[in-house]
């Protein structure tokens, strides 16, 4: 004799619509709410709900079949209106079963709940949680965000950091620190529409008056002694000088 083999029941998603229904005690137009199960299947299937409070619903229909590929409604009354049923949650069970074995094949709860006063009165006062809106976009703070990025960028743009640099002169150590020109974009340099740097310019013409002075040591009756300068001093105009030049050039 050979044993029968036994077939695991197979498990289906059910679909139904809404996942949850809600009465209100003061509207009577909710009293009556309608449930849509799917059948989006090639064979057609049995249909059974239950219910965890049956005294307090009556519904159309509460098992039958529905065809494959098809769709039936059905219709939820309360029957039991009182101030003491309000804020309860009950659940209605749809449970699917094989035709025309009558195996369950798949289930889905939907929620049941009655509230006190109407639609609209719940509606302003607990806002849907399922409903989901656009939040406020604070348009002031966006535009200061842009006008940050826009003045970091020009910063960035006129902004010159020299390598530091180390020279030995006359035995003495002459040492740059990190030395830094800054142009910002808030036009602390005079600049007229052109893009002409006026301060750069200046200190060009000092620098470039600065090394045609006589140096110290050197015979020149033209020139008064306290304007021959020294060795130093003629370096750093030379060194100005450059940074001018470099800065003019960039611009």
């Amino acid at each position: 004799m050979q044993p029968q083999l036994v077939t695991t029941p197979r498990k289906l998603p059910v679909f139904v619509f809404p996942q949850n229904i809600t009465f209100f005690l003061d509207d009577q137009s909710t009293h009556k709410q309608v449930l849509t199960l799917y059948n989006p299947y090639d064979f057609p299937i049995r249909f059974k709900v239950l219910c965890t409070a049956p005294n307090k619903y009556k519904v159309v229909e509460p098992e039958g079949t529905i065809k494959a590929r098809y769709c039936i409604d059905i219709v939820v009354r309360h029957t039991a209106l009182v101030f003491s049923n309000c804020n309860v949650v009950d659940k209605f069970r749809i449970q699917m079963q094989e035709h025309p074995t009558k195996q369950a094949i798949g289930q889905r709860d939907v929620e049941a709940k009655l509230l006190p006063g109407t639609t609209e009165a719940a509606g302003r006062s607990t806002p849907d949680p399922e409903m989901f809106q656009q939040l406020p976009i604070n348009e002031t703070r966006q535009q200061q965000s842009y006008a940050l990025i826009a003045q970091n960028r020009a910063i960035n743009k006129y902004t010159l950091k020299p390598p530091r640099s180390k020279h030995d002169l006359f035995r003495g150590n002459i040492q740059n620190k990190n030395t830094e020109i800054y142009l910002s974009s808030d036009m602390n340099y005079v600049m007229d529409k052109g893009g002409t740097n006026y301060i750069a310019l200046i200190a060009g013409i000092i620098c470039i008056v600065g090394l045609l002075l006589p140096t110290e040591g050197e015979q020149n009756n033209r020139v008064p002694d306290y304007l021959h300068l020294s060795i130093n001093f003629k370096l750093i105009f030379s060194f100005v000088l450059g940074m001018v030049t470099i800065i003019t050039l960039r611009l």
